[in-house]
């Protein structure tokens, strides 16, 4: 059931709209390109760093790769025939968005090192304040400011200690050498198995520390050849055929039946991470270390052709016991054992409920986004927020995450957007923002929903918030791309 939106009568068309995109990763080069190609020519993309490409920016460790297949991770508009791998590194995913941005001239839009500080709404526009001082005014924000942007840096004492190097896997150090080293990572999510399979066979020791054991599922990362490149040039429809047999494997044997924990094809995914397992490592006592004791896919389920050969190499060793402190020549564990190192990495994630934070955002009610997430972040549709009008987020709180392209969620979301940036334009109104009881009636079949997810069968995960409920998008993914394609504007307030 939907209330009918306050609105005022319909003023005239509006064609002097201005935008403000904050963020020129993934989404903000999408959304840079999208006003454009909908006729608004009047936006300003502010970045905090000195380049664009967000995640594939900050992330720069030794193995980085995606773990969606190139041709679907790009978006659907600008295929990408030159591509060197069904899961193509990180460096190369990178130069990928660069070239796409200049080819549609979004870098002319830009502005780097302004770090957006402060977004309030006054007088019916959002005025924002960036790290040098600057000021801008604007009718709408997008905030393309991502997920896993802000490392988690774990609680462990000693941290400053440790007389070898240590730095997060999202802040690699290049300066410092690692052949020969020894190399201790903490963490085991997916950042850390590249990094173990990547840097074992370059340093004298590597040392992975475990607190969770995760399943691993296995994967095949063909190179692709000359000819196979030259056929996705000359016949682009060969890449659209490989994007949509992987979107719907996708979403059919992967994303629609995470939210069924009894979902069979769950069960036909835990056996295969765990022939994976059985097969591949030898050693008894190893096998039972790396062994989960939930269900695989309760965590973001890991993908790699060569973690379980990486972890046997005769210089690598898994530890589990858990870290008591750091001291001036490595990681004491709590068994009393000293784990001499020379070089330490946390690849110990993100903070992944902050998304527009640290940046102060005050909407209509004078309330900030801080005080109205104070039990945690929620977004109608994981877009709009109540009292926070013509604000909207990409991939913010409450939506798809997990082993598909968030390139596609995007797209997806913005393509919402624009039909809600539309009530404006048209002057059906001036302002629009989800309405309370939209939100509510949402929340409240999301959180429902989310209890019979297999994210909440049993394990810890960044998907769980403080109460332990999952907080990703918990309907299928089928259903997402059905709410994007039309707003329901009763559930919208408008004025």
């Amino acid at each position: 059931m939907t209330t009918e939106p306050t609105s005022t009568p319909a003023a005239a068309p509006r064609n002097d709209l201005r935008f403000i995109v904050i963020g020129a990763g993934m989404s903000g080069i999408l959304s840079a390109i999208k006003l454009k190609q909908a006729g608004f020519d009047d936006f300003a993309v502010y970045e905090k760093a000195d380049r664009l490409g967000g995640t594939w920016r900050e992330n720069t460790y030794p193995g980085i790769a995606c773990d969606v297949p190139s041709h679907f991770y790009s978006y659907s508009f600008a295929p990408n025939p030159d591509w060197s791998h069904r899961f193509s590194p990180g460096a190369e995913i990178h130069a990928y968005f660069e070239a796409v941005a200049h080819r549609y001239g979004v870098h002319e839009r830009i502005q780097f090192g302004k770090e957006v500080t402060r977004c309030a709404f006054e007088d019916g526009r959002w005025r924002i304040e960036t790290s040098d001082g600057a000021t801008d005014v604007a009718d709408f924000v997008i905030a393309a400011t991502g997920v896993l942007h802000h490392p988690a840096i774990p609680d462990i004492e000693g941290l400053d200690d440790f007389e070898g190097a240590l730095f997060h896997s999202a802040r690699w150090d290049h300066d410092v050498p690692v052949a020969g080293k020894r190399v201790g990572v903490v963490g085991t999510g997916s950042s850390a198995i590249q990094i173990v399979s990547a840097l074992v066979d370059r340093v004298e020791e590597l040392t992975l520390f475990q607190r969770t054991a995760q399943w691993i599922t296995p994967i095949e990362n063909p190179a692709y050849s000359d000819t196979e490149k030259a056929e996705f040039q000359e016949h682009p429809e060969a890449m659209q055929t490989i994007r949509d047999a992987v979107a719907r494997a996708f979403t059919d044997g992967f994303a629609n039946v995470l939210v069924d924990a009894d979902s069979p094809m769950l069960q036909v995914i835990h056996d295969s991470c765990l022939a994976n397992l059985e097969n591949n490592v030898k050693d008894p006592e190893l096998r039972e270390k790396l062994r989960p004791d939930y269900r695989a896919t309760c965590k973001r389920l890991i993908m790699s052709e060569d973690f379980y050969d990486a972890i046997q190499r005769p210089n690598a060793k898994l530890v589990t016991e858990g870290i008591e402190r750091l001291e001036k020549s490595g990681v004491r564990t709590r068994d009393g054992r000293l784990h001499e190192l020379d070089v330490l990495v946390l690849a110990t994630g993100f903070r992944v409920e902050d998304f527009v934070r640290p940046m102060r955002v005050i909407g209509r009610s004078g309330a900030s986004m801080d005080e109205v997430w104070k039990d945690g972040p929620f977004a109608h549709l994981a877009i709009s927020v109540p009292d926070f009008p013509n604000f909207f987020m990409l991939n913010g709180p409450n939506g798809p995450v997990g082993n598909f392209s968030l390139i596609e969620v995007a797209e997806l979301q913005f393509g919402y957007i624009l039909q809600l940036v539309e009530q404006v334009r048209s002057g059906a109104c001036d302002e629009i923002c989800a309405s309370q009881e939209a939100m509510q009636r949402f929340d409240a079949e999301r959180r429902e929903a989310a209890k019979k997810t297999i994210w909440a069968s049993g394990c810890k995960s960044w998907y769980l918030d403080a109460d332990g409920l999952p907080t990703a998008w918990p309907f299928t993914f089928d259903r997402f791309r059905e709410e994007m394609s039309k707003p329901q504007l009763g559930d919208f307030e408008r004025r």
